[in-house]
């Protein structure tokens, strides 16, 4: 959805010196020249593109799921490399211990005392490739790191740099050897991304890309380049703050959430930090789309992604062929949209 095309200016006899641009809108255009910018390592995923941006304006996290080969490692790539951040990567396997993600207490020699060697991290942006493959110990390590940004190692808090987000990956359907994310997990990601099978042009196009020499490693010799910095970032996230969200609004996400606790085919609900992640989400969505306040199709644009890994189905419900997306599916349906 692009933004809507301003009213022209009415004229004027005298010649008036153009306003310097505001920072929001210089933001604005970074972002969208960062979603373009992945564009060219990345073919037919636009709503995880959006939903990567969506996230970096909110301060969340996403969690990617996906069968392999649908570019999930390479979306978060192609993003670290169109941002001036620092960016790393760490491959969750069954022997990864919580200190090799955190970091941990080094001696040295030299001078007889410890000292702290940063883990992985300690960076802007945290690529967790398979993060369901390794134990909940290691998993768990994630959870400070996520919700307060600091991690504590030997009783000392050490604060992360700012902006940081995780985005990690997990397969949907290779079960064996993994270790499911808890619902409190879970719950600290901001946005769920499916991550699906191409369409038959997309996928013409991505083999034309690699017929013509594309090398998924290789991402400055594809053109991609940093468009945007932790100015815009600032800058964007200043002008989301400031997106309005009127009584009614506040009251159609709180519906939306109440209604999903009552639904007989769940056995959770949506709690209130998914009815405040949906909000979140919904003004940092208006804002890119050129408005300064948020509507109600804002907020069902962004429910299924920020609500579907916040519920949990019944049993009998799961048997039954029923999916945490149609049941929020029929939640929107249902709940009364403000006028």
């Amino acid at each position: 959805m692009s933004a809507p095309t301003p009213e022209p200016a009415e004229p004027s006899a005298v010649p008036v010196t153009p306003a310097a641009p505001e920072p929001a809108d210089g933001a604005r255009a970074s972002l969208e020249a960062l979603r373009s910018e992945i564009a060219k390592a990345v073919v037919g995923q636009d709503p995880a593109v959006t939903g990567l941006v969506v996230a970096l304006l909110c301060r969340g996290h996403v969690l990617l799921e996906g069968v392999p080969g649908v570019a999930k490692t390479l979306l978060v790539r192609a993003l670290a490399a169109s941002l001036e951040l620092d960016t790393k990567r760490v491959q969750f396997t069954p022997d990864l211990m919580p200190s090799d993600v955190t970091g941990s207490l080094v001696y040295d020699a030299r001078t007889a005392e410890f000292s702290f060697q940063p883990g992985p991290v300690f960076t802007h942006l945290l690529l967790a490739d398979e993060i369901n493959r390794t134990p909940p110990k290691t998993q768990a390590s994630l959870l400070e790191a996520m919700e307060e940004r600091q991690v504590t190692v030997d009783g000392t808090p050490r604060p992360l740099p700012e902006p940081f987000l995780v985005a990690a990956t997990q397969n949907p359907v290779e079960y064996e050897g993994t270790y499911p994310l808890p619902e409190a997990q879970l719950d600290r990601f901001l946005l769920k991304l499916t991550v699906p099978l191409p369409s038959r042009q997309d996928e013409i196009n991505v083999l034309t890309r690699h017929a013509d020499g594309f090398n998924p490693r290789d991402l400055k010799a594809a053109g991609i380049r940093p468009v945007a910095g932790p100015a815009d970032l600032e800058a964007a996230r200043s002008a989301v703050a400031r997106t309005a969200v009127s009584p009614e609004i506040a009251g159609y996400v709180v519906d939306i959430c109440r209604a999903t606790r009552e639904s007989p085919s769940l056995a959770l609900g949506v709690s209130p930090r998914g009815a405040t992640a949906l909000l979140s989400t919904a003004r940092a969505w208006a804002w890119l789309t050129g408005r300064d306040y948020v509507t109600p199709d804002d907020v069902k644009a962004l429910a299924l992604p920020t609500l579907r890994h916040r519920i949990h189905l019944r049993p009998e419900a799961e048997m039954e062929g029923v999916t945490p997306d149609s049941v929020i599916t029929s939640v929107l349906a249902h709940v009364p949209v403000p006028r």
